[in-house]
């Protein structure tokens, strides 16, 4: 299959190429230096021999084949890796939460926290999953870990997604309830405002909201949730203007 897109044509526009992501133009060097020169704290993160012990645990028996790899948020449109494949996906018994608080600075800070989402337990969740060939296995994941496993908030996980051309197990990211990013018990006024005003270093929690609800329009997906919050952000904003 020489195309990734050959099942979803009207995504081709909405994923950036991986090549241009900011995500992977950078070591994991030069990226804590990057947040460091921001003026915020990376003594929270995992060191490089922690997340590789997490990599070849979660991935033993894995290595040098193809595999799949699920996203419900920023992974939706701006995945970073190298793909064969795209499908439309859904995954069952797990659910997109608002529920990540951010005040380290990428989309949020202490003074004005950010809002994104977080897989968690629930009754399923639609997203997109990305084919990633064997040859590309090594290089891939080690991207993929320096991205979704840099510090506490998430913990591997495979599970079986489905999709129009079948079934496939995946690998994802489930909220890690014990890390201080992770807060079941925002309040839904706290979850627009933080959505409506928190900005970092990576965007805005609006610009992050707004990319999700895009996609949802693009492949005709209905989550309530997440057009209730986007509505309630905008009604925020439009009320707290000027």
């Amino acid at each position: 299959m020489s195309d990734p897109f050959v099942h979803h044509p009207e995504l081709r526009a909405l994923i950036a190429d991986p090549e241009k992501s900011m995500f992977r133009k950078q070591s994991m060097a030069e990226f804590v230096a990057f947040i460091e020169d921001a003026g915020l704290d990376t003594d929270w993160f995992f060191s490089d021999t922690e997340r590789e012990a997490n990599r070849a645990a979660a991935l033993k028996g894995r290595e040098g084949k193809d595999f799949w790899f699920f996203g419900c948020g920023s992974l939706m449109w701006d995945p970073g890796i190298r793909f064969a494949e795209v499908r439309r996906a859904y995954l069952p018994g797990y659910s997109r939460q608002f529920i990540l608080k951010d005040t380290f600075g990428a989309r949020g800070t202490e003074d004005a926290p950010g809002l994104m989402v977080a897989l968690d337990h629930g009754e399923g969740c639609h997203g997109l999953a990305f084919r990633i060939a064997g040859a590309d296995f090594d290089v891939e994941t080690d991207f993929i870990w320096r991205r979704e496993f840099i510090a506490p908030g998430y913990h591997p996980l495979f599970a079986t997604v489905e999709t129009d051309h079948g079934s496939c197990e995946a690998l994802t990211f489930l909220a890690d309830h014990e890390a201080e990013i992770m807060c079941a018990d925002l309040s839904w006024d706290e979850k627009v405002r933080f959505a409506a005003t928190g900005a970092g270093l990576f965007g805005t929690s609006l610009q992050y909201l707004s990319n999700i609800v895009a996609h949802f329009e693009t492949m005709g997906i209905e989550d309530r949730e997440t057009k209730a919050l986007y509505e309630a952000v905008l009604e925020y904003i439009e009320t707290n203007k000027g």
